[in-house]
């Protein structure tokens, strides 16, 4: 997804969710020495404020091969970009609360952990995914479409009703206790199969949102979810065979 698409969102929800203090907002930098234009004669069709109205009238110039004149393309077509449906929704307001809880995993991390590289790998989730809940909240709130809390019931929202299933992975209160309990070695091997498990089940709904879904931005977000947390489960992988 865009740069700038991502800036401009996330520095919009900086308040949002979780005590997540806010990112800072990009702004494209100008050039003020740029020359000024020179006006051009108004068109039929433009608009009262000098713009150059549809963009169909405006002409598509083929360049020739040397010695030969341009030719005069089509118009120009721009697709309006698809809204979203319901599985969209369903997979943000279902993965704000499964990404809150990995964060609520990996914060366990620095005083149980025994293995340094388990916990560089939880200070890593964590860099990670506090971004995408602020990127998909505000999302969300740009639909005017409510924003789950941590810990709600993705059922709350009726996602149940549209036959979606619920969010896959996800450790139960008494799975998250024994995490907490644990320490050192114990709490090392617990933390990694417990959180591929999770990554796991968060590949599988950013593989369903991929087929059902239609929001350009909310595929884009599916796709860095199910890229970065399966590069994730390998290494994860390879740390829980050497401890």
């Amino acid at each position: 997804m865009e740069a700038t698409t991502r800036a401009k969102i996330l520095s919009s929800c900086a308040a949002l969710l979780l005590g997540v203090t806010g990112l800072a907002g990009c702004s494209a930098d100008t050039d003020d020495d740029a020359p000024p234009q020179a006006a051009s004669p108004r068109e039929p069709g433009a608009d009262k404020s000098g713009g150059a109205g549809d963009d169909s009238d405006v002409p598509v110039i083929q360049p020739g091969l040397p010695g030969e004149p341009a030719a005069t393309g089509g118009a120009v077509t721009t697709e309006e970009p698809a809204e979203w449906n319901h599985s969209d929704i369903a997979f943000v307001q279902m993965m704000i609360p499964h990404h809150a809880q990995a964060l609520e995993m990996s914060r366990l991390a620095p005083k149980r952990a025994e293995n340094q590289q388990v916990r560089r790998l939880a200070e890593r989730i964590e860099a990670a995914q506090v971004p995408e809940i602020l990127l998909m909240a505000s999302w969300l709130e740009e639909q005017n479409l409510d924003v789950p809390s941590a810990g709600d019931d993705p059922l709350d929202y009726d996602h149940g009703a549209h036959g979606h299933d619920g969010m896959e992975g996800m450790l139960t209160p008494q799975e998250l206790k024994e995490l907490a309990a644990a320490r050192g070695r114990a709490f090392d091997r617990l933390y990694l199969s417990s959180m591929m498990r999770h990554h796991e089940g968060a590949l599988t709904m950013a593989d369903r949102v991929a087929v059902d879904g239609s929001a350009l931005l909310v595929r884009e977000l599916a796709a860095d979810v199910a890229s970065s947390q399966a590069a994730e489960i390998g290494r994860m992988k390879e740390l829980l065979e050497s401890l």
